[in-house]
């Protein structure tokens, strides 16, 4: 069988190492001491915790205490779940105590593996937060995981997007938090607002200060992350904001209306230059002459050229970079973003500096009225305020530069229980995306008479919803799974597994749900993962790969590419288009091998300018930092007219 695009990690189990002996001496010592304990009451558990509780308090190190919290934890974990944890997740849990994270492949039980490291930070008294990438995640481990900590004694909270603040600062007052970054991100900088209310204008102040006044959180001591590469890498290119609305004049609604209409009259090259890879467009001076030379309608009399041609340039970013399904969507006359890591909606998010409203021209809604800056922080300077922090994912490794750089954590990769069986199929490369589609589906007819399970998955909305179209057409019975259903992706993703079944997903919906297989389905090969494209990270596709073959199960996976896949349009209009005239030339349907490298190349180039907009993200966040220092401002709060 042919190597894919990707190798996903596949290791082998611990004891088959050379050099493990330690870990599994350490797993089955931390095994044996919570065994040692099984005639404990519950009573006295509690009183061991306490007691740990008061070591910690009274100077001691968490690593003089972790054994002992780790033996307390399985403990709970066997009386609850009526099992012991395998030793890779003792294993984890240990590279976490030590604020590192922990690279479990999927499927390996990183939900309970974060209970022995949050178990240990608790016991200093001061809040553990424990960070997930959506509300019902959240929920759901909160709610599964309290019956273990409630029975070592200690309390749980989870916050959640429509709670109000009473129910929050009771959420944060227990032992242990779950919940979003965005959602604690923004507590955070409420709370930032209530401490610094005399710097900011009269509005602002209405709008933030509650009637009792107080803070919501304790303050930022500890954070386990979960799906740590999603959480602090790649939401961290867009920075937590809380702005305050300002009234939309009626000019700017018809520089808005205008400028969508005006940029049809506008070459390219000819009268502006287009920046792909940052996103931007400038005016040439010839474009500038043909602006001002438009006709313009008589609200627009009062606004000066230097704005008007602000807003033409915004205006083509709108058309030219931001593509309805993939970067928005549209529900009841509103743009919703979406996050392009994820695939996941972001209601309440708005683009800055006119782009959102740009967009809404573009689209024809009503005009909404932008928003100013009242607090903003990145992701990357929320999480730094931690005092200790750790966390787990599936696919860390290829970040794991940028996590010792911007976080200052280590990643230490853990094999897996089983075996990984995990097998490749060849990537094959198309010129177009309707011969990619027809070789999908005979794939995937193959596949279904094979009795598999299959599961497909897309690099955005549109995308999925225009693969669905093409299996009606064929007549085939499959789900959808993309930000527009978000609610209902655990109940879709545990249905995935079934014989027959065909799943289309966006990049990382139902991360973070199991997806089960029943006997007849792993007698058959098990699960089958189709990749339609490659998307911007290779971390993503990594994470899609690894939904086959976990826990040991049988799975396979193969890479569909074509030269009109979303990736590709990402590089400059005119090179795409002479890679696809000459793909055109050199066949009509199926690429030699070679066609991959252009793919891979194009992956690694976007990876790389993410990660310079992050890092330059924070270059910026710090200046601002020092001149509101140097001014005697609060640097965690904009000026909105402080």
């Amino acid at each position: 069988m042919e190597s894919a695009t990707l190798s996903p990690n596949t290791p082998e189990k611990i004891s088959d190492r050379k050099k493990p002996t330690k870990f599994v001496r350490f797993a089955a010592d931390i095994l044996k001491r919570s065994h040692n304990l099984n005639d404990l009451s519950s009573d006295e558990i509690s009183r061991q915790i306490r007691g740990l509780r008061h070591r910690v308090e009274s100077g001691e190190s968490f690593a003089s205490v972790m054994e002992e919290a780790f033996a307390l934890g399985c403990l709970s974990i066997r009386r609850t779940c009526g099992f012991d944890l395998h030793h890779v997740q003792i294993l984890g849990a240990s590279i976490m105590a030590r604020h590192s994270i922990a690279e479990m492949q999927t499927g390996e039980g990183k939900t309970l593996t974060a209970v022995l490291p949050a178990v240990l930070f608790s016991l200093a008294g001061r809040g553990l937060h424990v960070v997930t990438v959506n509300d019902y995640l959240a929920d759901r481990d909160a709610t599964e995981l309290r019956p273990i900590y409630e029975r070592l004694g200690l309390t749980v909270g989870c916050v959640t997007t429509d709670m109000e603040d009473e129910a929050r600062r009771q959420a944060y007052s227990r032992d242990i938090t779950y919940g979003t970054a965005k959602e604690m991100g923004f507590d955070y900088l409420r709370d930032r607002l209530r401490l610094g209310a005399d710097l900011i204008h009269e509005e602002t102040r209405k709008i933030f200060q509650e009637e009792g006044g107080g803070l919501v959180q304790r303050g930022q001591f500890c954070a386990v992350v979960d799906e740590a590469d999603s959480v602090l890498i790649d939401d961290a290119r867009t920075p937590l904001l809380i702005g305050t609305a300002q009234p939309e004049s009626p000019q700017r609604v018809a520089l808005f209306r205008w400028c969508s209409r005006a940029i049809r009259k506008l070459e390219s090259h000819a009268d502006y230059v287009a920046d792909s890879k940052k996103r931007q467009v400038f005016l040439t001076d010839p474009g500038c002459r043909k602006v001002v030379l438009l006709g313009k309608p008589p609200l627009m009399e009062a606004v000066d050229m230097e704005t008007i041609y602000e807003n033409i340039e915004r205006a083509l970013e709108a058309y030219l970079f931001y593509q309805r399904d993939r970067h928005y969507t549209l529900h009841e006359d509103e743009v919703t973003i979406v996050d392009e890591s994820t695939g996941r909606l972001m209601p309440g998010r708005k683009w800055q500096n006119g782009l959102h409203q740009a967009i809404e021209a573009k689209e024809h809604l009503p005009i909404t009225s932008p928003t100013s800056d009242a607090a903003r922080i990145t992701v990357q300077r929320f999480f730094q305020q931690y005092q200790h922090k750790c966390g787990m994912t599936g696919t860390a490794s290829n970040a794991k530069r940028e996590f010792r750089r911007t976080y200052r954590l280590g990643v230490q990769r853990i094999p897996t229980d089983r075996p990984c069986i995990r097998k490749g199929l060849k990537t094959r490369v198309y010129s177009t995306q309707e011969a990619k589609n027809q070789a999908v589906m005979k794939s995937l007819q193959e596949l279904l008479r094979q009795g598999r399970a299959v599961l497909i998955g897309t690099p955005s909305v549109g995308a999925s919803e225009r693969l669905s179209a093409v299996l009606r057409e064929h007549q085939i019975d499959h789900e959808v799974l993309n930000a527009r259903y978000h609610e209902v992706e655990a109940q879709i993703v545990s249905r995935a597994g079934e014989a027959g079944s065909v799943t289309i997903a966006t990049n990382m919906a139902g991360r973070g749900t199991d997806i089960k297989l029943p006997e007849e389905v792993k007698l058959a090969g098990g699960l089958h993962v189709i990749a339609t494209e490659m998307h911007s990270s290779a971390r993503i596709d990594r994470q899609l790969v690894g939904r086959s073959a976990r826990q040991g199960d049988p799975g396979t996976f193969q890479f569909f590419l074509s030269m009109e896949d979303e990736l590709l349009m990402n590089l400059p209009a005119d090179r795409v288009h002479r890679l696809q005239k000459q793909a055109s030339r050199t066949s009509v349907g199926e690429l030699p091998a070679s066609w991959v490298k252009l793919f891979k190349r194009t992956q690694r180039l976007l990876e790389r300018n993410h990660y310079k907009q992050r890092k330059q993200m924070m270059k910026h966040e710090k200046k601002q930092m020092e001149t509101y220092r140097r001014i005697g401002l609060n640097p965690y709060l904009e000026a909105t007219g402080s």
